[in-house]
């Protein structure tokens, strides 16, 4: 049976490598909470505010941070793996290297964020904000980006190979050095008003 905790405020706790499983915070707030190299399979954590959390190489599979807000956060070396991010927001956090497989990343809010060398495999990003975002030299690969806002992000020599770049728009984007295949080229030079045969 999942354990449900709400309207809860945590401040000052020491949860370094703990596990959380099948736990469930609804409206909860985290300050200065370390999290670092804990665990969570299968939680959920629902509208919650992390102020100053350390997630430093902690590890999450199958869990949701839904309408979340992180602020002034570290993942360092955090994992995701098929978690979902729905509607969480993320500002002036220490996002990288970030690792990412799979999982919902939908409407999540990186604006401005240094996401340089993350990765980024199989992840469902739609409308993401990843305006101003840096994500120089980062694996974004097979991922759903359509209707992302990408204004003034920087793709320069990221891995792009199998993601939806339909939201690209050259000019608008640093994309120098990039890695695309054939069938974004074609998506590319369509989107500059080019015809391909």
């Amino acid at each position: 049976m999942t354990e449900v905790t709400e309207d809860a405020v945590f401040r000052d706790e020491d949860w370094y490598g703990d596990e959380f499983a099948e736990r469930r915070f609804v409206r909860c707030s985290f300050h200065e909470v370390d999290l670092t190299e804990a665990v969570t399979r299968g939680a959920v954590f629902e509208q919650c505010v992390f102020g100053n959390v350390r997630f430093n190489a902690s590890h999450h599979t199958d869990s949701a941070f839904l309408r979340c807000t992180f602020t002034r956060c570290n993942l360092f070396e955090a994992e995701f793996t098929g978690c979902k991010m729905v509607g969480s927001t993320f500002t002036e956090c220490v996002v990288r290297p970030l690792r990412v497989v799979g999982g919902d990343w939908s409407f999540v809010g990186l604006s401005g964020a240094d996401l340089r060398r993350t990765s980024f495999d199989g992840v469902r990003m739609r409308e993401v904000d990843l305006t101003g975002a840096d994500l120089t030299g980062a694996a974004v690969v097979s991922a759903d980006l359509s209707g992302a806002h990408l204004a003034k992000a920087k793709f320069g020599k990221a891995d792009l190979r199998g993601s939806d770049l339909t939201a690209f728009v050259p000019g608008e984007l640093e994309l120098a050095g990039a890695t695309i295949d054939d069938a974004q080229a074609i998506v590319i030079a369509q989107t500059l008003g080019l015809i391909v045969r």
